[in-house]
């Protein structure tokens, strides 16, 4: 059995700039000169990342380290959950949200310190069907384009030109939805193109906006686009192309409902939910709930932002 106290990272080589033994070498460089052992597995799918967690737990590691974008750190600290050992973050992702909010450095050797000093910090969850997600969850619009991204896919910046071609593409064909939301013993019924369930409110104005001040609030900010009628075309082009660039949700035209936990029922049996970026289909009526402190992360030394 491997001695008690390494650092296990479980690292998707599909994410960075880099090779995976670029990357590889890089970490455990960084690791190994701070005095500190690490053990890499390299994981393509969320069961492979899933096995890794479970191996990284019953090989006593001291810290459990994701490395990859937003939905690698998601599937990670799925597997956490429950569990005492604390969550690293590596961002190696595109947009790396999660990092951002916690104030990880986005440079590798800089994330690799934070982990070092070993400093942490209780965040919430957010959960919807027995599934959990660390950044948002999305219904209507956003999953379908998700969706039909993954049909083209391409590098560089090639691919935000392809980006913004399949929202066009999507929003041409997409209707909106009407949803019933239950907050405690009230009951709202909307027609709407997104529902966006965030893990604590986003910042929706000034340098900040898209980002999350607190972590740890135990609310869902749920947003809704144009209640009770159907967006406008080009306040709905706005609207998905910010978010398949991870920017603000802001605007009149947005309804915001801040709860612990809501309920979302539809008169279709089953929806496509995107979860920090990973789509799947779940059944309905969808139980969104927070699950506050539910994870140690590691943080910069300083205050958090939270």
């Amino acid at each position: 059995m491997p001695s008690p106290g390494h650092i296990a990272l479980i690292l998707n080589p599909g994410s960075g700039a880099g090779s995976a033994d670029q990357i590889s070498e890089r970490v455990t460089s960084a690791f190994q000169a701070g005095g500190r052992e690490v053990r890499i597995t390299l994981a393509h799918s969320g069961t492979e990342i899933s096995d890794a967690v479970r191996g990284a737990i019953a090989e006593r590691a001291a810290t459990v380290v994701a490395g990859g974008g937003d939905g690698t750190v998601s599937a990670v600290a799925a597997g956490l959950l429950g569990h005492s050992l604390p969550l690293g973050v590596l961002p190696l992702g595109t947009l790396n949200h999660f990092a951002r909010d916690l104030g990880v450095p986005l440079d590798l050797e800089q994330a690799v310190q934070v982990i070092l000093a070993g400093h942490t910090t209780p965040i919430d969850v957010g959960e919807v069907n027995g599934h959990t997600f660390l950044n948002n969850a999305s219904l209507g619009l956003y999953p379908h384009i998700v969706l039909a991204r993954r049909k083209h896919p391409s590098r560089g910046m090639w691919k935000w030109f392809v980006a913004f071609w399949i929202t066009l593409k999507v929003l041409a064909r997409h209707r909106s939805m009407g949803v019933r939301l239950s907050v405690g013993d009230e009951v709202a019924l909307r027609r709407t193109a997104i529902v966006f369930v965030g893990n604590n409110e986003y910042r929706a104005a000034g340098l900040d906006a898209g980002s999350r001040e607190s972590l740890s609030g135990g609310t869902l900010a749920i947003y809704l686009v144009n209640a009770g009628g159907r967006s406008h075309p080009l306040r709905l082009i706005r609207l998905a192309w910010h978010m398949v660039l991870g920017v603000a949700l802001d605007g009149d035209h947005l309804e915001l409902v801040r709860a612990p936990a809501v309920t979302v029922e539809s008169k279709r049996s089953r929806l496509y939910i995107a979860l920090d970026g990973e789509v799947d289909v779940y059944q309905v009526p969808l139980e969104f709930r927070s699950l506050p402190g539910a994870l140690q992360v590691l943080v910069p030394a300083q205050e958090p932002r939270r």
